[in-house]
């Protein structure tokens, strides 16, 4: 298989499980989890761009279908998604890939949704606050441990594949 196919095949696979993993109706623990744990699968099996490519199609996927109810986040968890990978695929301490990419998504998206949304004159309900506050790190931190274990263990499978 070319290299552009394994790519854009992997990608969209793995695109599509996280499309599926956000229509379940399950809690934001899980869901939250999940989804971060298939940007870490992402960009430590295909490569960085595929999990920032899937962590800016998500929320506007999820937008789109009704997931996500508060538009103005879009691009905020656009660019949370899209550090959260970055700064994943940066590190080499295992410890600082977990830490460090979701300290900074959880960040990102705190001071969003605290401070920038509303210095735009933009409204924040409560549970819009609540939902992208603390529970990102939780989230962050599940998804990144969860994500770098399958990573690991999909590796190992992969270095088998015959190129």
């Amino acid at each position: 298989m070319k290299k552009d196919t394994r790519f854009l095949t992997r990608t969209a696979i793995l695109l599509g499980i996280t499309l599926i993993v956000q229509y379940m109706k399950m809690p934001q623990l899980l869901t939250g989890s999940l989804v971060n744990a298939m940007l870490i699968i992402a960009g430590g099996t295909v490569g960085t761009l595929s999990g920032i490519t899937i962590g800016l199609l998500t929320p506007v996927i999820a937008f789109l279908v009704g997931i996500l109810k508060f538009p103005p986040m879009v691009p905020f968890i656009m660019a949370g998604n899209a550090l959260y990978v970055y700064l994943y695929s940066t590190q080499r301490n295992a410890i600082l890939r977990i830490a460090l990419p979701s300290l900074a998504k959880y960040a990102w998206l705190s001071v969003s949704v605290l401070y920038i949304l509303k210095g735009f004159g933009i409204k924040v309900p409560p549970p819009v606050v609540k939902t992208f506050t603390l529970p990102q790190l939780i989230t962050a931190l599940i998804g990144a441990a969860i994500g770098i274990a399958v990573t690991s263990v999909l590796w190992r499978s992969f270095s088998n594949e015959k190129m």
